[in-house]
């Protein structure tokens, strides 16, 4: 079943953004197989929804963030998920893990599965991969290093000032406090200890003050 998930989610990141790429997706699944084992998770639920999260990512990029990722996702995901040889629940819970993972979304993860899903793509925003995400991302962008005279609340999204510190500041400096599984939050907090030390380098440096 995994196979054929794999096969058929792995087509839809052809010409995707280097930070939320086919290897992101694979990071992720692996986190989820790290966290969902603890967690007493359906590993064949959690990671079909791993492997599909983010097919929609690369429509809500090239719109500029006016689609969302997660809900045009779980839309495109649907085919793929019907043809399963698995029951209408679990079917149903691949769906709503998709649907409910992203950070800025409106769905909350209502099962286990969809927790340990929203957990695991988000410790992978974090730590030292997500710090090179962050600026992966934003040099996708064509942003500025850093923009220290505008208030990072004023900052227009996958716009020139969306850099790599505005979304530390605005996202994943919150990421920590909003794990929703005891295992993810173990790893967040030594990820967001390492981010934390290097944001703070990170302002001193380009302030010539070290």
């Amino acid at each position: 079943m995994l196979d054929t998930i794999i096969h058929a989610a792995k087509k839809k990141f052809q010409g995707a953004r280097g930070s939320h790429d086919w290897d992101h997706t694979l990071r992720v699944a692996g986190l989820c197989k790290r966290i969902g084992g603890v967690e007493g998770a359906d590993m064949d639920v959690l990671l079909s929804a791993a492997y599909l999260h983010d097919i929609g990512r690369a429509l809500q990029d090239s719109s500029n963030g006016a689609v969302c990722h997660a809900e045009k996702g779980a839309a495109m995901a649907r085919p793929i998920i019907n043809i399963l040889p698995i029951s209408d629940d679990r079917k149903k819970n691949i769906i709503h893990s998709i649907k409910s993972h992203r950070f800025r979304g409106t769905v909350a993860p209502a099962t286990i599965e969809a927790r340990v899903l929203f957990d695991a793509d988000k410790i992978d925003a974090i730590g030292a991969v997500g710090v090179a995400r962050v600026f992966l991302f934003a040099g996708e962008l064509g942003a500025r290093l850093h923009s220290p005279d505008i208030a990072v609340d004023d900052v227009k999204p996958y716009s020139i000032d969306d850099t790599g510190y505005r979304e530390f500041k605005v996202k994943l400096c919150k990421i920590k406090d909003r794990m929703l599984t005891q295992t993810g939050m173990r790893i967040a907090i030594a990820r967001h200890r390492f981010m934390e030390n290097f944001f703070e380098q990170f302002l001193k440096e380009y302030e010539g003050k070290r």
